[in-house]
């Protein structure tokens, strides 16, 4: 893959079983950016639509034998409705293939969508006991 390849600039539109094979795939690769697959199982919605809108190539100078990947903002719809944000690396063999978004106007819907969401960390952060008084 030649390092001025352009970032792809179009937004992918996953079900939750492509959403669970990308994490569990960027996880055993060792990829940087990506959720515990336990957890994405857990709190996804298990019918719900999910968004990769993809944001810069990334590599692992230290890992040669692991392709360039896409770092991509993901928008992950949970049981309740609520979506949150996160990233995850995506080698191009796996986003290429996955369903674009069917339109400019559902793509800009989407942006809207990731500008507002909470991050995993900060939906998370509520829900979070609090540290006992000392």
């Amino acid at each position: 893959m030649q390092f001025d390849q352009r970032l792809p600039r179009e937004v992918k539109v996953i079900d939750s079983a492509s959403l669970f094979r990308l994490e569990e795939r960027a996880c055993a690769l060792g990829l940087s950016q990506r959720l515990d697959p336990a957890w994405v199982r857990a709190e996804a919605a298990p019918h719900g639509t999910h968004y990769l809108w993809p944001a810069l190539w990334h590599s692992l100078s230290h890992r040669q034998d692991v392709p360039r990947q896409l770092r991509c903002e993901l928008l992950i719809t949970l049981h309740a409705g609520d979506r949150v944000l996160s990233l995850l690396d995506v080698l191009p063999d796996d986003f290429t293939p996955l369903p674009r978004v069917t339109s400019r106007e559902e793509g800009m819907q989407v942006r809207r969508l990731l500008d507002r969401a909470p991050s995993v960390r900060e939906w998370l952060r509520p829900r979070a006991c609090p540290h006992p008084a000392r």
